[in-house]
């Protein structure tokens, strides 16, 4: 990557202070930041584009530089794109960086706001909480399900939010660290651009990940709360059973749209995220097998938005959200991960996550209506979800 070098012993910060002044600077600066850590890894990785994140084509996967994708749940509208200009490993203890100016800037102020040593407390308490009425949602499940009836609509996924005002700012290294305690097998983040502010979030879902030759994605659907029980042992309804079968449908017709025949199907099985379980089934493709080198770029056209997070099918399921679900989703339930990042890109659906703005804090969550679903259960189900985030606020 250019220029190299090894964290001076002066550097050698918590995640939490790296995360909070590389964010602190990009402030300053008018520029982009992203931290992340994949599922069940250790490594925690931070990078900044001193040009603010681009926009792109989403056509073109293969071609994006090393970075960070994220794109909103509206496909309409472009993705952003932050570069990788400088890269921090928190476990190597390294900042490496494509231009010594720029690398020389970033330490500079990392220098200045150690000799200060920034306030590092917990400062994440709420003062009140914002919700939508549940009358309203419940209403909205049931205008699905009489959708839902007529036909030809068999899914649809309607979603709501929830605004916290904070007692003081957001303190986001903080955060973000208790993400990653608490949800080891989700991917955790933190996204900051001038134009969309600042998200956070732990999703358990994989949209899709290319390898040099290897390409996978997976069906993930049905929730229910953990109690405990080995996972073994969990029973699911029908209802959860076949909302996560439209998913696996969903992925196998993207498929035979392309003419894909040769993949293979593991699963379902239970897996645990969190205080929470759901139903997962993982499709893995040889590329070099079946000679496809740009299926990443061809299945993230098809997959995006999936019925996990829209309905099936799916121009139906788009509209009833559009004329129903009054808001702007953002981007909740659209992609966000590493691009072309060590010869691999892994790209997640945004679930879990939350929009920072000053001391409001907005969380999103979905449920999957079919004709089965029972609309205060699927308001539970909304609630359990956004409290994965909001029981980690004190």
């Amino acid at each position: 990557m250019g220029v190299q070098v090894n964290t001076k012993t002066s550097f050698l910060l918590s995640c939490e202070e790296y995360i909070n002044i590389t964010l602190e600077f990009c402030r300053y600066r008018g520029i982009s930041c992203a931290a992340w850590r994949a599922p069940g890894g250790d490594d925690i990785h931070i990078i900044v584009d001193f040009a603010g994140a681009s926009q792109i084509d989403r056509t073109t996967l293969e071609d994006v530089p090393s970075g960070f994708i994220f794109s909103p749940f509206d496909k309409e509208k472009k993705a952003l794109h932050i570069q990788s200009e400088l890269h921090i490993n928190l476990k190597s203890q390294k900042i490496e960086c494509l231009s010594s100016e720029k690398l020389d800037s970033f330490t500079e102020f990392l220098e200045e706001r150690v000799s200060k040593r920034p306030d590092s407390s917990n400062s994440n308490l709420v003062n009140g909480i914002q919700t939508t009425d549940s009358s309203a949602f419940i209403n909205l499940v049931n205008t699905a399900l009489s959708e839902i009836k007529k036909g030809p609509l068999q899914k649809v996924v309607p979603s709501r939010y929830k605004k916290l005002e904070l007692s003081h700012e957001l303190n986001s290294g903080i955060f973000f660290s208790k993400l990653c305690s608490a949800y080891k097998n989700a991917f955790v983040s933190l996204v900051f651009d001038p134009s969309c502010g600042l998200w956070l979030g732990a999703t358990p879902e994989l949209l899709l990940e290319v390898g040099e030759s290897n390409f996978s994605t997976v069906a993930l659907a049905g929730t229910q709360k953990y109690e405990g029980q080995p996972l073994s042992d969990v029973a699911w309804t029908q209802k959860e059973i076949e909302e996560q079968a439209f998913v696996s449908r969903y992925i196998i017709n993207c498929f035979k749209k392309i003419r894909l025949r040769e993949f293979e199907e593991i699963g379902p099985k239970t897996i645990k995220a969190g205080n929470l379980i759901h139903l997962k089934t993982l499709f893995t493709v040889d590329m070099a097998s079946v000679n496809f080198s740009d299926l990443g770029s061809v299945m993230l056209e098809l997959l995006h938005p999936t019925s996990a997070i829209c309905g099936m099918p799916l121009e139906p399921s788009l509209e009833f959200l559009q004329k129903n679900e009054r808001y702007d989703r953002e981007y909740f339930s659209g992609y966000l991960g590493p691009t072309n990042f060590k010869n691999k890109t892994s790209l997640f659906v945004n679930l879990r996550c939350m929009k920072v703005r000053n001391k409001i804090v907005t969380l999103y969550a979905g449920a999957g209506v079919t004709e089965d679903s029972n609309p205060d259960r699927e308001w539970h189900e909304t609630e359990m979800k956004m409290n994965t985030l909001l029981n980690l606020f004190d």
